[in-house]
């Protein structure tokens, strides 16, 4: 086979794989599935590097469009360039090798664990409750899995019953799989998993943990997704899951 002419005929998955070969880049893109837009003074502190060490690095995913650039003022922000890269990300987590440290405090296992039964991964639900929400969905005919994961007739219904709006006319996928790195299994993304975890936190059916990914069930949205979705107790516990696997990231 010729390498040369392989090399050139595609697009350059190499540049993109170097971006992330990075552990400082990896771990800046970790925490940006928040969703947040950050300061690169903020990132260098949250993966211990110099402020100056943090500059190069963003400055190496911008122009390799994974991060998106914002300016307010003098101050200069970054964010993940769009869902796709969410989606990538998370992806390469749920496949990453553990080995890592086991947490060394109380509040270090209580965070890995909170992250593991829900959170939010970019800007849709993802964890224990992502995952029993998506499986919920198809066990009701709300999702499809016939020719890859597709909205149903009675999911569209489900979703304007309960006040949930798509945005129509984007270019973003109307529902994609996205592999949770803590499950190991597809939670539901696109524009209609941002929808849903919209609704959850708009409706108080869950609430932030400060400024993590981590959310939390409230009473309402317990009684709720039981409701609409038939979610067990055992699920909606927040012990409910696994931890995540050893070297899981925590971010």
């Amino acid at each position: 086979m010729d390498t040369r002419r392989t090399r050139g005929s595609g697009p350059d998955l190499a540049a993109v794989a170097r971006l992330l070969a990075d552990g400082t880049r990896a771990g800046f893109c970790l925490a940006l599935l928040d969703g947040r837009a950050w300061t690169a003074t903020e990132l260098a502190r949250h993966v211990g590097v110099a402020p100056s060490t943090a500059t190069e690095h963003l400055h190496a995913l911008v122009r390799g469009n994974l991060l998106a650039e914002e300016r307010q003022g003098r101050h200069r922000y970054v964010r993940l360039a769009g869902p796709q890269v969410a989606e990538l990300i998370e992806g390469l987590a749920a496949l990453a090798p553990g080995g890592g440290p086991a947490p060394r405090t109380l509040s270090a296992a209580g965070r890995r664990q909170a992250l593991a039964h829900a959170r939010t991964c970019y800007d849709h639900l993802a964890g224990t409750i992502g995952v029993a929400i998506t499986d919920a969905m198809i066990e009701r005919r709300l999702l499809d899995l016939g020719h890859g994961l597709a909205l149903t007739t009675e999911g569209a219904d489900w979703l304007a019953d309960l006040g949930v709006t798509v945005p129509s006319g984007t270019r973003r996928p109307s529902v994609r799989s996205c592999l949770d790195w803590t499950e190991r299994r597809p939670h539901l993304a696109g524009a209609v998993g941002a929808a849903l975890c919209r609704h959850v936190l708009d409706t108080g059916w869950m609430t932030r943990v400060g400024t993590t990914r981590a959310l939390v069930v409230t009473a309402p949205g317990r009684a709720a997704l039981q409701r609409h979705l038939g979610l067990a107790d055992d699920v909606l516990a927040p012990g409910a899951g696994a931890a995540p696997a050893a070297g899981a990231p925590a971010a």
